[in-house]
């Protein structure tokens, strides 16, 4: 089992920037990042534990759920990572949605 701490704390962080930011950062631009975000992780989760079926794709929540929604799909994700260099390309693409998002 490869160790994904990194990654679970990444995106806690920026689960907890989300959360700790004001409505307006939410509606420019914050909340779709992490819905983005969230819709591929769970994406590369299903890939991996369904090889050869049609990934479902992530619901909009609303961006109030946005936080939430990277929680599950990241941490979905760390469980079924394979080596550090999976880990590794995860948390950078947590770590540029959070720079995008501007949290």
């Amino acid at each position: 089992m490869v160790d994904t701490t990194r990654l679970t704390q990444a995106v806690d962080h920026f689960a907890d920037r989300l959360r700790a930011a004001p409505q307006s950062r939410l509606q420019r631009s914050a909340a779709a990042e992490a819905l983005e975000l969230a819709r591929e992780m769970a994406r590369w989760a299903q890939v991996v534990e369904a090889p050869g079926v049609e990934p479902r794709v992530m619901p909009d929540a609303g961006m109030f759920a946005a936080a939430d929604q990277i929680t599950v799909a990241v941490h979905d994700l760390a469980l079924v990572l394979e080596d550090e260099g999976q880990v590794d390309d995860a948390v950078r693409l947590v770590e540029e949605a959070q720079k995008r998002a501007g949290v």
